[in-house]
């Protein structure tokens, strides 16, 4: 996974501008390598992660037990185990079009979060990209395959401003042939990777 996504995230994290001191949500975390790499970032303040899979929780307090200022929690984005206003920033990777329902989710993000705390997700399956559609029919669950402005509007339900979106194209080579099963060929991976992932941020505004 790591290894899949850094070059789409290094630029969030680069646009996020994490203080040495914030606190940070990642939701739906996996095995835990972005704790990690933003728990570097903020030597001062702590990176929770958390996951709704029990053995990725497991997992990912083994590969980063020494990483001292993390936690990894189980739990759902539709309920969030954790206090009203404590997080500067949250976060999610590759997650969000799995959420039952991502109104709920944003919601919960929202509460979470500090006055002047923002969100972000960062997906790879949204309708703008096509190349991304036939994904429906081989992901494990579900899926909501929604399009930047259906995103930004959930943002703004759930109490955000500040909303924007943009593409994060991923610099990655794509191989001379491809043969796994998400692409139809190399040109579609190529095409895909052109066009990018989506994120989406906003921010809870400060009363």
């Amino acid at each position: 996974m790591e290894e899949d996504h850094l070059p789409i995230v290094l630029p969030v994290l680069d646009q996020m501008s994490l203080a040495p001191d914030e606190n940070v949500l990642d939701v739906g975390c996996g095995a835990g390598w972005l704790v990690s790499l933003m728990a570097e970032r903020v030597p001062e303040g702590r990176v929770i992660g958390m996951d709704i899979s029990d053995e990725m929780v497991r997992r990912a307090r083994r590969n980063y037990v020494s990483v001292e200022n993390s936690m990894f929690v189980v739990g759902s984005v539709d309920e969030i185990p954790w206090d009203a206003n404590f997080f500067t920033h949250a976060i999610s990777v590759e997650s969000a079009y799995y959420w039952p329902d991502p109104a709920r989710g944003l919601h919960e993000i929202h509460r979470v979060l500090r006055e002047g705390g923002a969100a972000w997700i960062l997906i790879n399956f949204y309708l703008e990209n096509l190349h991304c559609h036939q994904w429906a029919k081989q992901l494990a669950m579900p899926a909501h395959l929604l399009s930047a402005g259906e995103w930004e509007a959930l943002f703004h339900d759930a109490g955000f401003t500040n909303i924007a979106h943009r593409m994060i194209p991923d610099p990655t080579p794509a191989p001379e042939s491809y043969t796994g099963r998400w692409f139809q060929d190399a040109a579609q991976l190529r095409e895909f990777r052109q066009i990018g992932a989506l994120l989406v941020h906003g921010t809870k505004s400060e009363l």
